[in-house]
């Protein structure tokens, strides 16, 4: 289930919840990159971000016209989790993935206790 209160969207999954927060361009159904918290029952929070290889290329290509990055030829983000479609459904699939093939604690860092 996706909620919005103006500031967030909250996913509710019953392995976890996450939230993102919105900007201008950044849609439930068509959202090709997010950053997100994602907390867990017990409390726990990790967090990630999403992007798919388009959005990436976008990056790499600006770098490569900024000079960043060795004029484009690499790129790197942290906790970054590639998706190949877009939306937070897609998302949150992957993180259920994660969680579910316990590979969550390797592919997003954890956060300290709010």
């Amino acid at each position: 289930m996706i909620s919005f209160d103006g500031t967030f969207y909250t996913i509710t999954d019953p392995l976890f919840e996450m939230t993102i927060p919105a900007w201008e361009g950044c849609e439930p159904d068509t959202a090709s990159e997010a950053d997100a918290t994602i907390t867990f029952p017990d409390g726990s929070r990790r967090y990630a971000t999403f992007m798919s290889l388009g959005v990436i290329q976008k990056i790499m290509d600006k770098n490569a016209r900024t000079g960043e990055c060795l004029g484009g030829r690499y790129f790197w983000c942290s906790d970054l989790i590639i998706i190949g479609d877009v939306g937070f459904a897609g998302m949150a699939a992957a993180v259920r993935d994660l969680v579910e093939s316990g590979k969550i604690e390797q592919a997003c860092g954890l956060l300290a206790p709010p």
